[in-house]
């Protein structure tokens, strides 16, 4: 059985709850009862890579709480949404590192960058934005994006019917297949000028779903994503748009509510950013000419 069989296995865990319900009328009581929850656990990521001096070096660069699965195809997204690769060519091999965990896990991924490929070690000081009290403004995090870019949304060609748009939300719910027994879980899907839904991950983390999302295509070589479009099931912050534009893909949709950075990064690189997304309503931010 492969890694990400195995971790798949272990996405949801069983479990016994007290389950309270009232009744009209009548006093309410507890009845155990069986429940489901989504699994979290830690996923380190190892950088293997050559050095200057032509010896190879292995560096642990990330720790990330996660739901189990696709947990390549996170490593690999993650990489290229903080600018440390530029393509899957770059990627020798992605590969569990390490002996499992007592519970059948292996919490470990480790990407081998391919011979001669440079890497700029200070990049691997990852950048937070989520913190209020980080200490990087506004200003200094949109700047920090654009060195990174290497797409330019501005002419990108996607238009989308509102219509297409608003069946978004329910269309993504009927394939989140975790989310259905648990309900505890984000999911990113990346949908094309139908609204069709093309792929879909889920992770407990919003930013987890998307790096998994952005990672299966980009190991698919299937980047830009100029064509397509990002629907997700929580609000937009800036880090899932700066996410979304290292991907090239022009157009974020949101079941929640934009932050202003968000709102901020999507104008400055011509990116369309919906938000309050539902079947019949939802707030277009930014470069509402790609809604038809």
């Amino acid at each position: 059985m492969s890694i990400e069989e195995v971790t798949a296995l272990k996405s949801v865990k069983r479990l016994k709850v007290q389950r309270f319900r009232a009744h009209a009328g009548v006093r309410g009581d507890l009845v155990v009862r069986d429940d489901a929850v989504a699994t979290e656990e830690p996923l380190e990521i190892r950088l293997a890579y050559t050095r200057p001096d032509g010896l190879r070096a292995q560096q642990s660069i990330s720790i990330t709480m996660r739901t189990p699965g696709n947990d390549g195809e996170l490593a690999a997204g993650f990489l290229l949404t903080e600018g440390i690769i530029a393509d899957a060519a770059q990627i020798d091999a992605i590969g569990p590192c390490g002996p499992p965990a007592a519970n059948g896990l292996i919490n470990v991924v480790r990407v081998d960058l391919a011979a001669g490929v440079e890497i700029d070690l200070d990049r691997l000081k990852r950048h937070f934005y989520t913190s209020s009290s980080c200490g990087v403004c506004g200003k200094a995090s949109l700047e920090a994006v654009a060195v990174q870019g290497r797409y330019d949304l501005h002419g990108a060609a996607l238009r989308v019917r509102a219509e297409a748009l608003g069946t978004l939300p329910e269309r993504l719910r009927a394939q989140q297949s975790v989310f259905e027994r648990t309900g505890g879980l984000h999911a990113s899907g990346l949908f094309d000028a139908e609204g069709r839904i093309e792929a879909i991950r889920e992770d407990v983390g919003r930013h987890n779903a998307l790096d998994k999302l952005i990672g299966q295509a980009l190991l698919k070589n299937e980047l830009p994503l100029g064509g397509c479009g990002v629907a997700v099931s929580g609000r937009a912050s800036f880090e899932l748009m700066q996410k979304a534009m290292m991907a090239g893909v022009p157009m974020l949709a949101a079941v929640g509510a934009p932050s202003s950075l968000a709102v901020e990064l999507a104008e400055e690189f011509g990116m369309t950013l919906v938000g309050f997304l539902k079947p019949d309503r939802f707030n277009v931010y930014t470069r509402p000419d790609r809604i038809g």
